[in-house]
Parts: C-alpha cells; sequence; structure tokens
C-alpha cells in the first residue's frame, strides 16, 4: 500500500511538471496576450476550483472555447496534484517564471478578473510557507537590461502584501506547521531549519522592500499586522494543546510556537520591539482584567494557571530561545506597563502570565531578574516593585502589609546581595546617581519586607550596611546623605518600630519616597556658561550665603555707647540717707559687666576666652563692626583677630539652635578682615588651612571666607578725584585769552570753562560753557539746563569709579593655597579622605582667577593652575566631587585669560599656557565621553564651548600678531609652531 502510494505521487509530479514545462514553452512562444491567459489557465484548472465562465468575457472567441472546454480533475484528484506541486519543484519553477517572465513582459495587459483568477491565484491560494520562500527574495533584483526591474518589483510587493497582509498569509503559516506537526511519522513534515528560514523570510520583508514601496511593508505597519496574525495563531494553537492535555515540553517543540518564537527574536533584533510589545500588551492586559473581575474571591494562581487563554503566553515565551529577545521584551514591558499606570495587581499578573514558567525553568531568566534588573539596570521604581514582587516575594501584592506570604530565603539572600554592593565605597564614588538612588530603593524595599527575626538569621546584612552608611553620610552631596538616612530609617524601623531613627527632617511619615526626585526629567541648562551656571554647580559642603557683605564706612554709628548720664544718678542724694541701713542693689553690676566691646584689643582678649561663652557671644556681635570701621590698630591686631576667630568653637558657646547665627557672625567677621587687611589677614590664613590643629569644618570655613572675600574685593567701588592736567604754559596778562568766546552776558553769568569732548578719538575743536542767571519771574522746577556737549552725570569728570580691587591680591590669595596641597600631613589628606577639601580649594582658586578676569595677573596666574589641574591624582579623582570642581576651575581659567594673551603666547611660544589649554580641550572630551556623572557630563560641554569661544577670539587676534612678529623677526623659523590651538568645527590649526 505504501508502495502504490509512493508511486503515485511520482506519477503526479512527473506530470504536473511535464505540465509546467509545456505552460512555459507556450508562454515563451504566444503572440498575444490571451495565448498566455490560456496556458495559465490550463494549469490553473488542475489545481484549482476556477468558474472558467469568469474568463470568457475578457478574452477573444477563439480562445474562449479553449478555455471553457478545459478538463477539470476531480476533487481529490485535484489536492492530490495540489500538494505535488507545492511541496515539490513544480512550484519554484513556475513562480519564478511567473515572478520575472510574465511580470516584465505580459502582466500589464492582462484583465483584472484573468490576473486575479490565472495569475495571483498561484500565490494566494497556494501552500502559505512555499509561496513566502518564493516571493520574498523576489524584493530585491539586480539589474539587467532584459527585463524591467520596476515592473518586478513592484509586482512582487504587491503580491507581499495580498497574500501576508490582506489573505492573512502569516495565519495561514502557523496553521500549516501546526497540522504537519501533530503527525510524528509523516514525511512532509516541517524541519526547524526550515521553520528559521520562514521566520527569517518573513521578518526581512521590510529590509528588501525598494525605497518606493507601500507605506504597509514599512517596519511599523508590517510588524503589527504581522503580531496580530502570529498572537492569533499562537493562541488558536494553544488551546488545541490545552484540549490535548500536551505538557510544556511537548509545546516546546510544536512548529507553531516555534515559528511563532522565531518570528519574534527576529523582529526585536530589526528594533521593532516596541511595536511588538505594544501589540502583546494590549491583549494580556484584556485578558488579565477579565479574569480579575469575574472572580474576585477565588484563588488567582489556580485560576490563572487552568485558563487556556492564560497557558499561551507563557509557551510563547518559552518558544523564544534567544537571551537579547527575552530580556529586550522584558525591559519594554516594564516600561510600558509604567507609562501605561497599570496597578500593581495588574502588572504582578501580566509578568507572572508571560515569566512564571520560564522563571523556575530557565537559569538566564532567574538570573536576569534577580541580577541584572536589580543591581545593572535602571526602572522606575514601579517596576522595581513588580519585579521584586515577582523574583524576589514570589506571591502577589496584599492589601495587609501584616502578612507575611513571601519567601524568606529568597528575600534574605537577594537583600545580602543588594546590601554587599551598596555598601561598596567604589559603587558611591562611580556609579551614576540614578543608578544609586535605584539601588538604594531596592534595599529600603526589601528591608521593608522583612521582619527583626529575619533580619537577624542574616550573618553578613548589618555588618556590611553600616560602611554604607558611613561613605555616604560623609558625601558632600545632598542627595546620597539623603539615601542614607532613608535606608537608616528604614532599618530602624525593623529593628524597633518605636524608635525610628530620623536623620534628614526632610523623612517623615511612614512612607518613604524611593524616588527621590527623579520621576520628573530635569531640563539640562543653557550651553553658555554664564554666572548663574557656575553658581548652580554645588561643589560646596554648606551653600553659599546669599546676603553679600555690606560695607560699613561710618565708625561713628557703629560704636554703642554704654556709659550711662550720672546726673540722674546724683538726684535726691540726700533722701538716701534715711535708708543707708538697707542693702545695695548689685543687680545693675552684671549690666556693667555686659557691656560691648568698643576696642579690637577687648574683642581678641575675649576671644582667647574660651571659658567665657558669654564673653565671646559679645565679642562675635561686635567684630564685624568694629573690623569694617578700619581703626588705626587693626593691621596690628589682624593676624591674630583671625587666628581666634577660626579657632574659636561657635558650638560650645551658642545655645542649642543658635550655632548658625554664631557661625555666621565668625564667618561675617573673618570676611570683613580679609577685605580690610588682605596680607595680614591672608598669611594666617593659610598658614592655618594646612594646620593640624583645625578640623575639616574649619579649613572649608577658611576657604569659603576667601571666596567670599574675592568675591567682595571684586565688586568693591572706590571713588577719587580725577586727574586734572595743569596748564603747561601760563599766562601773565589777566587778560582773556584769545580763543575763549566772549565774556559778554547778561549780568550774573559765570565763567567759561573748558569741557571735555564727547568721547570721540578725534576732537578737532575745544568745548566751553558757563552757567546762565534765571531770568526775571522764572520758577526753577529741579531741572538745570546745561547748554554743551557734556553728558547728563555732571560729577563724571571729577571722579572715576574703581570697580575690581581684587587683582593687586590674587596672588596672595592663590599661591600660598596652591603650594603642597599634594602632602600628605598629620590629619591633613587632601587625595585621600579630605577630598571634600580639595574640591572647596578648587572652588575657591577658580572664584578667584574668575574675579580677575581679563586682567593681566590672571594670565599670569593661570598657568600654575592649569598645573595643578593636570595633576593626575586631581583631575583623575575617584570622587565625582572633586571633578566637578576641576572642571568649574578649567572653566574658570578659559573664562578668565584675554585672548590675547592666549595669541601673544603662541606666538612667543609659551608652551606651558598652551600645553595647559590643550590638556582642558583633550580632558574635557574625554569626561563628556564616558564619565558617568551627569553634571561632570554637562560641565564638561560647557567647558568645551568656552574652550571653542576663546580659540576662535585667540585666532582672530593671532593674525595681527602674526604680522608684527614677521617684521619683527630674522631667523628663518618661527616658534609660533610650538603652540596649538584647535578650532571646533575646522580642519585649521593655529
Amino acid at each position: 500500500m505504501e508502495n502504490d502510494s509512493k508511486k503515485r505521487r511520482r506519477e503526479l509530479e512527473t506530470r504536473i511538471i511535464e505540465k509546467v514545462g509545456e505552460v512555459i514553452t507556450a508562454v515563451k512562444n504566444a503572440n498575444h496576450v490571451d495565448e498566455v491567459i490560456c496556458a495559465l489557465h490550463s494549469t490553473a484548472s488542475l489545481l484549482f476550483p476556477i468558474d472558467s465562465c469568469l474568463l470568457s468575457g475578457v478574452i477573444d472567441q477563439r480562445y474562449r472555447d479553449r478555455v471553457l472546454s478545459a478538463k477539470v480533475p476531480c476533487a481529490n484528484e485535484r489536492d492530490d496534484l495540489w500538494q505535488v506541486f507545492y511541496q515539490g519543484p513544480a512550484f519554484s519553477t513556475l513562480a519564478r517564471f511567473l515572478l520575472l517572465d510574465v511580470a516584465s513582459n505580459w502582466l500589464a495587459c492582462f484583465p483584472f478578473s484573468a490576473r486575479k483568477h490565472v495569475y495571483d491565484i498561484f500565490f494566494v491560494n497556494g501552500l502559505a510557507a512555499e509561496v513566502a520562500q518564493t516571493l520574498v527574495p523576489c524584493l530585491q533584483q539586480s539589474r539587467s537590461d532584459v527585463i524591467d526591474i520596476n515592473a518586478i518589483q513592484s509586482n512582487v510587493e504587491r503580491l507581499v502584501i495580498l497574500c501576508l497582509l490582506e489573505n492573512n498569509g502569516v495565519l495561514q503559516m502557523t496553521r500549516e506547521f501546526s497540522v504537519t506537526s501533530m503527525s510524528e511519522d509523516s514525511t512532509d513534515g516541517w524541519p526547524r531549519p526550515t521553520i528559521s528560514r520562514v521566520a527569517q523570510l518573513v521578518a526581512s520583508v521590510p529590509d528588501k522592500a525598494g525605497l518606493r514601496a507601500p507605506t504597509s511593508l514599512s517596519s511599523h505597519l508590517f510588524f503589527r499586522q504581522l503580531t496580530i496574525q502570529l498572537l492569533s495563531g499562537a493562541e488558536e494553537r494553544a488551546i488545541t494543546l490545552s484540549d490535548k492535555e500536551a505538557s510544556f515540553s511537548i509545546s516546546e517543540t510544536d512548529g507553531t510556537l516555534l515559528f511563532v518564537g522565531e518570528t519574534f527574536c527576529r523582529i526585536c533584533r530589526r528594533g521593532s520591539s516596541d511595536v511588538l510589545l505594544r501589540e502583546v500588551i494590549s491583549r494580556i492586559f484584556r485578558h488579565v482584567q477579565q479574569v480579575l473581575l469575574s472572580n474576585s474571591d477565588a484563588d488567582l494562581t489556580e485560576l490563572f494557571g487552568s485558563n487556556p487563554g492564560s497557558q499561551v503566553w507563557s509557551k510563547i515565551m518559552g518558544a523564544i530561545k534567544d537571551p537579547y529577545t527575552v530580556e529586550r521584551m522584558s525591559e519594554l514591558l516594564l516600561h510600558q506597563l509604567a507609562s501605561e499606570h497599570v496597578t500593581d495587581v495588574e502588572a504582578y499578573w501580566i509578568i507572572w502570565l508571560l515569566f512564571h514558567q520560564i522563571f523556575y525553568q530557565q537559569t538566564s531568566v532567574r538570573s536576569m531578574f534577580v541580577d541584572k534588573f536589580l543591581l545593572w539596570k535602571v526602572f522606575p521604581v514601579c517596576c522595581l516593585r513588580w519585579i521584586l514582587q515577582f523574583a524576589v516575594f514570589g506571591c502577589p501584592p496584599v492589601a495587609d502589609p501584616l502578612s507575611k506570604d513571601h519567601e524568606t530565603v529568597g528575600l534574605i539572600d537577594t537583600v545580602q546581595r543588594l546590601v554587599a554592593v551598596w555598601s561598596k565605597k567604589e559603587f558611591v564614588q562611580s556609579a551614576t546617581m540614578e543608578q544609586q538612588a535605584y539601588l538604594t530603593a531596592a534595599v529600603g524595599l526589601c528591608l521593608e519586607k522583612m521582619s527583626k527575626e529575619e533580619l537577624d538569621e542574616t550573618t553578613d546584612v548589618l555588618r556590611l550596611i553600616l560602611p554604607g552608611f558611613s561613605c555616604r553620610l560623609e558625601s558632600p552631596l545632598h542627595l546620597v546623605r539623603k539615601m542614607a538616612s532613608a535606608v537608616a530609617l528604614t532599618l530602624s524601623k525593623v529593628i524597633d518600630p518605636k524608635n525610628p531613627l530620623y536623620l534628614d527632617d526632610s523623612l517623615t511619615g511612614d512612607i518613604i519616597d524611593w524616588e527621590f526626585g527623579f520621576t520628573t526629567k530635569k531640563n539640562l541648562p543653557n550651553s553658555n556658561f554664564t554666572e548663574e551656571t557656575l553658581d548652580d554647580i554645588k561643589i560646596s559642603a554648606t551653600s553659599m550665603r546669599e546676603e553679600k557683605v555690606k560695607c560699613i564706612t561710618n565708625a561713628e554709628n557703629n560704636k554703642k555707647v554704654s556709659d550711662q548720664d550720672d546726673d540722674n544718678a546724683s538726684e535726691n542724694s540726700d533722701s538716701s540717707s534715711d535708708s543707708s541701713l538697707q542693702p545695695y542693689d548689685l543687680s545693675d553690676d552684671d549690666d556693667d559687666l555686659k557691656r560691648n566691646f568698643s576696642q579690637l584689643v577687648d574683642v581678641v582678649g575675649a576671644l582667647r576666652k574660651s571659658d567665657d561663652a558669654d564673653g565671646l557671644e559679645r565679642a562675635l556681635d561686635v567684630a564685624e563692626k568694629l573690623v569694617r570701621a578700619s581703626p588705626d590698630e587693626l593691621k596690628h591686631l589682624a593676624g591674630d583677630l583671625v587666628r581666634n576667630l577660626v579657632l574659636v568653637r561657635c558650638s560650645d558657646l551658642a545655645e542649642e539652635g543658635e550655632e548658625e547665627s554664631a557661625e555666621e557672625k565668625r564667618q561675617r567677621a573673618l570676611v570683613a578682615l580679609v577685605v580690610t587687611c588682605p596680607f595680614e589677614s591672608l598669611d594666617t590664613l593659610n598658614k592655618l588651612l594646612y594646620s593640624p590643629n583645625v578640623d575639616v569644618s574649619q579649613r572649608i570655613m577658611i576657604l569659603d571666607v576667601m571666596t567670599e572675600a574675592a568675591q567682595e574685593l571684586a565688586d568693591s567701588k572706590t571713588t577719587k578725584p580725577k586727574h586734572q592736567p595743569n596748564a603747561l604754559i601760563s599766562t601773565i596778562s589777566e587778560a582773556q585769552s584769545w580763543f575763549l568766546p566772549s565774556s559778554t552776558g547778561p549780568p550774573g553769568a559765570g565763567a567759561w570753562k573748558e569741557v571735555s569732548g564727547t568721547g570721540t578719538l578725534l576732537n578737532w575743536s575745544n568745548c566751553y560753557e558757563r552757567e546762565l542767571p534765571s531770568k526775571r519771574g522764572q520758577i526753577k522746577k529741579g531741572k538745570t539746563r546745561r547748554w554743551s556737549l557734556r553728558s547728563a552725570n555732571i560729577s563724571e569728570n571729577h571722579v572715576e569709579w574703581s570697580h575690581n580691587k581684587f587683582p593687586l591680591y590674587a596672588a596672595a590669595f592663590m599661591l600660598p593655597a596652591m603650594q603642597g596641597f599634594d602632602r600628605k600631613r598629620h590629619g591633613v589628606d587632601l587625595l585621600g579622605m579630605d577630598f571634600i577639601v580639595l574640591g572647596k580649594l578648587l572652588h575657591m582658586l577658580g572664584v578667584c582667577i574668575k574675579c580677575a578676569s581679563m586682567h593681566p595677573e590672571a594670565s599670569a596666574l593661570a598657568p600654575a593652575l592649569l598645573d595643578m589641574l593636570r595633576s593626575r591624582d586631581v583631575y583623575h579623582h575617584k570622587e565625582a566631587y572633586v571633578r566637578r570642581a576641576v572642571l568649574f576651575a578649567a572653566s574658570c581659567v578659559l573664562v578668565a585669560v584675554h585672548p590675547s594673551f592666549v595669541s601673544s603666547a603662541l606666538v612667543e611660544g609659551n608652551d606651558e599656557l598652551c600645553n595647559g589649554l590643550e590638556w582642558v580641550r583633550s580632558w574635557a572630551l574625554h569626561v563628556a565621553d564616558s564619565d558617568t556623572d551627569k553634571e561632570c557630563y554637562m560641565l564638561a560641554m560647557s567647558c568645551l564651548q568656552l574652550h571653542a569661544e576663546m580659540a576662535l577670539q585667540a585666532s582672530r587676534a593671532l593674525e595681527p600678531a602674526e604680522s608684527t612678529f614677521k617684521l619683527k623677526s630674522v631667523g628663518p623659523s618661527s616658534s609660533l609652531s610650538k603652540g596649538m590651538i584647535k578650532i571646533p568645527h575646522s580642519n585649521s590649526e593655529h
């Protein structure tokens, strides 16, 4: 019987191949389109049930009889011929001939009815998998002079849309693979390589389509229709397998699910995961809502597990063998669920339906959820809760927070792994702020689910978590300290719920905000590196004071008179004789002892008495006012006053809650000292900066004082009389000079006075003016009329303003502080544990050189500062806080140095400055490309912009400098080539 069937099949194959050969020959020899239609009809009538009458109206009378008299086989024979035709070489041979020769020569002449019934029918009603393997490769054709490429490509695109999209060819493929794979002994089964090849071809259609292809073949629209058909086919097949009680291992080898999984992998690999997930989420979300609304009291785990519509999703994910696809789909699933604002219960069951089987069967999936999604990726906090709920707690969200139905072993192991990474100092230094906040939230959410008994079972959590607290609480960044405070509060609630530990004032109540402000996207700062941008860097441990110190020049108003008038005390002296035996009232003696100090010597003496808290407080109250009065003894007492103010402990003398007020008074007094006596005060401050007798807070305070003093000196305004040159030749006679206007005029008119010009470069005439008396009966209304060319500001020719006094003291501010910064002393290690002081020092130096902008002193100090910044221990510091300060200081150098000085340095061969500026550019590029800190990236981009502007201005000033240098140069070579400035967006170097 088997031999007869094989013999029968060979006979049919021979018959159909001969028929295909006859058709090809007839078409090649045809001279009219009706001959081609009749030849194709003779083959189509053997394979498909065609109504020949539909063609009788579109062909000529002489060919109509041949069409109507064509022999039609019975239904069984037609089915056998159909199977042999599509599963053998006959279809591929005829299809290639139809797609190339017929399409380029005859198809344009086909009537619509003929094209549909004798041409398209071979592709539309054929075996979808074989049709796809023939059509898709023909989308890309090589250029040839024999055939019309455009006609062929447009026809193939039309057939692909017709077969795969309009007639649901992909859905038909899923059914074909399921039918053929059900029979284990069938010789017609689809092997796995063929299924993978078909999936690859179908997914490659958008890539192979031409530029002028229909929009339905674009990746977005095509993959959307493809996903809809695949999901429909998978649902049909999953229900069939559930009816047959097929196990999950059997469904892994099912042809339909294999095809769906392979196609999903190809779609994700081509970057259309979002299109795929959108259709998946919409279907699974509707299913979850239906189940949750239909049975609210039933066990949801059993309900979802027994529902055939629920099983399809786990089988689809089980059929995906590509780890990248699983990971990519998981990430997009979490992000899209967060954007849809689904509830925690809905999100949990969606994740459970997709991953609950492969999570326990595949180690890579478990590692993805427990390790990669918790330690390496960054998701919204709601996604983090869903991950922990599914992969760590192993239970759906419950309304009762006191219930403990999670897996204790998995929770303890996860907490230990999270805390081991969270507590490392290297993680705090190198990880981005978003990553630190994400891992902190993971640790806190896990600790919230733990009980004190579970915490006692762990051996390493408490030991590991304490270093994490210490390294975060020492950070100068408030957000990092807030993370440590949030975890400490959660841990304290686990250990003793009645005594929570609050380390941050912003943490109030029982609910902790684990998002730490990362839910809203922050706007990037402007590209211009303005003063506001520099102030927003936040590299100081304490914020800069918003109030500027007000200069007080009137010393008489600052002194308080403490002596009381004795006249009232001597009145009625006779009446006191009667009460001479009564005890004296000595309460006013305390008031006499509490008089405010009026001399700086008394202030210095009071500051030295550390045991007299009241005297110290009164000394701090008047210190700034007395210093601003600039008494004669200030220069002699400035050093001692600075030392005593720095060493005084404000926390010991102030009452609780008033420490900030005392600190502000002390700092304002120090700023006043540095402003009024810069050299004497700076000499003492620089000695104390690296002294082992002060702590970190005092060093930070010293640097803050120097920073504020530099800014105040840069913003100061002083007036002085403008120098009026005397005449070199004087006249002996009292007669009016010949060049002055006539003195005639109304009585009371003033003398003529020469006034300055209008500010132009060339003044070809002298200008004079005089005051005229008011006319009789004229009423003055507060305005003075001046008939001259001078400006309205009368005093401008008598005084001149000096806006910046800082450049005179810039070297005293910067050079001693830079000297020996990298030396490790007793209690001082700026490159190590005292990195906060190093960041403050760099910030102070940057502010100082910025205060001397465009002054020759800035150009003289810039090379020394750049040399300090170029130290590898400084610019390559582990702490992002220090790297931000380096970028800030480098940006200030670029702002401060005059472009003309840069150009002259290039001409004269000043390698120190040129190499330093080139280092700033290259290092800023490196930071912008590889630094993990977001603020370092933004500062580096601003630094690059400043460097580009500086290079442009220097190049403009370079041309006249080059010409001057060539006139003075005698040798054949120029030292200009030693320096180099690179201008962005240009191939030239100067």
